[in-house]
């Protein structure tokens, strides 16, 4: 079987961080929108690693390549969420009924990051008013934000309860049967080298109104080596006429001493009526850390992390975080993509 090939644009990393005062240190893991020929992006990006506090910044572009910012303030700041000190990350975006959703995660209080260059960063909790330094209080939870015109951006609802991380919530960009439907991966507190079954799953979660979620149930588990620490939703579902497309993360871990990972993406289609019917699920990784920009960074290296995904055009236009410091895009024709994974029915 041919490998599938996502092309690297060559201008990468498309985005970079630097500038205005909060996205001085790093800018990654974007939401992508597209309509009427403009691409909206919302980078998660920090003015520092100590403390890591990150925001919410939307940018523009009629190519897809060369980025603007709309304004000078992000859209989304930890404050607009409850906590001056937290962070806002990773955000997912879907349009529902006329009006754009976002999903985010949100932890409370922010970490201070030291990174080593090898592996995952060594971070510890900091001391702020009102928090008690245990970390246990400090879980990441997951939200769901609403906007009318993709720039005024209000809180709709939490997906989970505060002594729960839950990362990786995305939502599905249409009902199924009646109902929305979330990717998830509810845990205990996550430690990234660490691993335990129920927190390396993506689970799915129903709803009639956005608000209230059924409990969250297992769909996909790690099967292959590279994805033998976790695997995580990456980009919203997109529909296929031969099902749902559905992007993840893998993660392997390469040297546990050294907390050294590597992060890759993998591909599954999902019948469009039932998505927990799994068509195809491809055994090798669709996209690696191959180029420098992915295997070297400020954050975290071995890193290639999609939250966004277009298709135009026919092609899927992938945007993804590398190694946690800036953003790039990678394309294939869509086609392409899913008559390979077909050919792992």
């Amino acid at each position: 079987m041919t490998l599938i090939t996502l092309r690297r644009h060559p201008e990468n990393p498309i985005i970079r961080p630097g500038g205005l005062p909060w996205r001085r240190a790093v800018t990654f893991n974007p939401a992508v929108w597209w309509e009427d020929g403009i691409y909206y992006l919302f980078e998660r990006a920090a003015g520092s690693l100590r403390p890591f506090q990150c925001s919410i910044g939307l940018m523009t572009s009629e190519d897809g390549v060369h980025f603007e910012h709309e304004s000078d303030e992000p859209v989304i700041t930890p404050a607009m969420l409850g906590s001056e000190y937290g962070s806002v990350q990773d955000p997912r975006i879907v349009k529902l009924e006329d009006r754009y959703y976002m999903t985010y995660a949100f932890r409370p209080y922010a970490w201070a990051s030291n990174p080593t260059g090898v592996g995952v960063p060594e971070s510890h909790q900091v001391n702020y008013p009102g928090f008690s330094g245990n970390a246990a209080d400090n879980q990441t939870r997951s939200g769901i934000a609403v906007s009318d015109d993709l720039r005024d951006w209000h809180h709709l609802a939490w997906v989970n309860a505060p002594d729960i991380d839950d990362r990786n919530v995305i939502l599905f960009p249409e009902r199924i049967n009646g109902r929305y439907v979330l990717l998830r991966r509810p845990s205990g507190f996550v430690s990234t080298s660490a691993r335990h079954e129920d927190q390396s799953i993506i689970q799915l979660s129903w709803s009639e109104d956005l608000v209230h979620w059924s409990d969250p149930a297992p769909y996909l588990r790690p099967r292959f080596d590279w994805e033998n620490n976790r695997i995580g939703g990456s980009t919203p579902p997109l529909r296929t006429d031969q099902g749902w497309l559905i992007l993840y993360h893998g993660v392997e871990t390469v040297d546990e001493a050294t907390r050294q990972v590597v992060y890759r993406v993998g591909a599954v289609l999902a019948d469009l009526d039932d998505p927990t019917q799994i068509i195809a699920r491809s055994p090798r990784c669709i996209m690696e850390p191959t180029e420098y920009y992915e295997r070297t960074g400020l954050y975290i290296p071995e890193v290639v992390f999609p939250t966004g995904a277009v298709v135009v055009d026919g092609f899927l236009r992938l945007y993804y975080g590398c190694c946690d410091t800036a953003i790039g895009l990678a394309t294939v024709p869509l086609d392409d993509l899913v008559d390979y994974l077909l050919s792992f029915r």
